[in-house]
């Protein structure tokens, strides 16, 4: 199974800038979207289901915000959408898919750069998260956890860390979550294959010279449980793919 997960910023501005011509070339077999911004009403389907994608959407209550979606050719066998964690899902931020014994979970993980309200939150979803997690892996130990983590884990993560060491994304608490979340017996699918840095699938839209610099943030995973580690064939990040201000994180995986 190939996976990508991809923060679109808005699935119609992606679908603007080719994403559709992107799926032509057949990318992956399950893509995994977040803050697609829209519902499915919002969108061609049409399109989706002549190139052989089943699709799944989890909106958020407000409009234009948030919101995850999957495309998968392979179609599985049950869909849960959110927790029933109700702030969260109220945002549109988890939707769940099972493919026999494995357990694909999409989220879009909170920001808090627009303030301490949202930092807040954004711990307290952590916390939930994390929670939510363990108590499912007592019943399905095999699970994939991919989406816009909004947090760069280590130095290498991010371009700068002496510049952002204080800014949302790259806090000492956020990082600290990141890895008690990855020593919880998670693999960093990415990191498995790819040691070196200078890595990113985040780059800030405020300087159209950043990503050109590549100047960014590695906040985009696609992390398996320890069951699925010998299951890993690759990963990789795709940077030339530009349909918004993240691009596709990839794994593939023998399932």
């Amino acid at each position: 199974m190939r996976i990508i997960s991809y923060n679109v910023n808005g699935i119609r501005a992606a679908i603007k800038k080719g994403f559709f011509d992107w799926l032509k070339t057949n990318p992956a077999d399950v893509i995994c979207l977040q803050e697609t911004k829209a519902t499915q009403g919002d969108v061609d389907v049409k399109q989706l289901e002549a190139l052989g994608y089943h699709h799944y959407w989890y909106s958020a209550q407000k409009k234009g915000y948030s919101g995850v979606a999957v495309f998968t050719k392979i179609k599985p066998d049950n869909v849960q959408y959110g927790t029933g964690h109700k702030l969260s899902d109220d945002e549109g931020r988890v939707i769940q898919l099972d493919f026999k014994d494995v357990r694909l979970i999409n989220a879009y993980f909170p920001s808090g750069t627009s303030g301490d309200l949202r930092q807040t939150f954004k711990y307290e979803w952590l916390d939930e998260m994390n929670k939510y997690l363990n108590k499912l892996r007592k019943k399905t130990t095999k699970l994939i956890l991919c989406g816009d983590y909004n947090i760069a884990h280590t130095e290498i993560d991010i371009h700068d860390p002496k510049g952002n060491k204080k800014s949302s994304g790259f806090l000492p608490e956020e990082r600290e979550w990141m890895t008690k979340f990855l020593g919880n017996d998670w693999i960093d699918t990415f990191r498995h294959f790819h040691p070196e840095p200078h890595r990113y699938s985040w780059w800030s839209q405020r300087f159209p010279t950043v990503r050109l610099n590549n100047k960014g943030w590695r906040i985009d995973y696609i992390n398996v449980t320890e069951p699925l580690k010998k299951n890993l064939k690759d990963a990789e990040i795709y940077p030339d793919v530009k349909h918004s201000d993240h691009c596709p994180v990839y794994l593939d995986i023998k399932l």
